[in-house]
């Protein structure tokens, strides 16, 4: 049986692939929208249109998303730091305080000024260690042009003009 490698070679292994910097977005039971930072966005169905994302568990909005509710996940353009940075607090404090969005006809809160908005229902929920992998079928989204933002060996960076 393999055992597992070091924490910190495993970040460094996967800190040599680039990802896209997104925000998943949903409201919760109570109507208040919650959100968090996210990288792990993959495309995992054409037929039907499933998309899968990866949320720690004691990520606030875990407790939405396992509460099998729709959500959003917001593609962040270059120059979008801050945001991320906000947004990637594990729990606690009100990150739509002073943020531009709109909720979608859908009820659901959608960032302003990002390169694309991808609406999901629920679809499935899939334990894997301390994540867990939510699997939301697409029901809509928005595009817009710019650069996106990408995180990349510990810090963030987009795609050169």
């Amino acid at each position: 049986m393999a055992t597992d490698i070091d924490s910190a070679l495993f970040r460094t292994l996967l800190g040599h692939f680039a990802t896209g910097v997104t925000i998943v977005t949903a409201r919760d039971a109570d109507g208040r929208p919650t959100g968090m930072t996210a990288n792990s966005l993959a495309s995992a169905s054409l037929v039907p249109p499933l998309i899968s994302i990866c949320i720690d568990k004691q990520a606030d909005t875990h407790r939405v998303l396992a509460d099998r509710r729709p959500f959003v996940v917001n593609l962040l353009r270059a120059g979008q730091e801050e945001l991320s940075r906000r947004f990637a607090l594990k729990q606690g404090g009100d990150r739509f305080e002073g943020i531009g969005y709109q909720l979608s006809t859908l009820d659901l809160p959608l960032l302003d000024g990002v390169l694309a908005h991808i609406e999901c229902e629920f679809h499935a929920a899939h334990e894997i260690g301390d994540h867990t992998l939510f699997v939301g079928r697409v029901i809509g989204g928005t595009t817009a042009d710019g650069r996106p933002l990408l995180y990349y060996r510990g810090g963030y960076t987009d795609l050169a003009p």
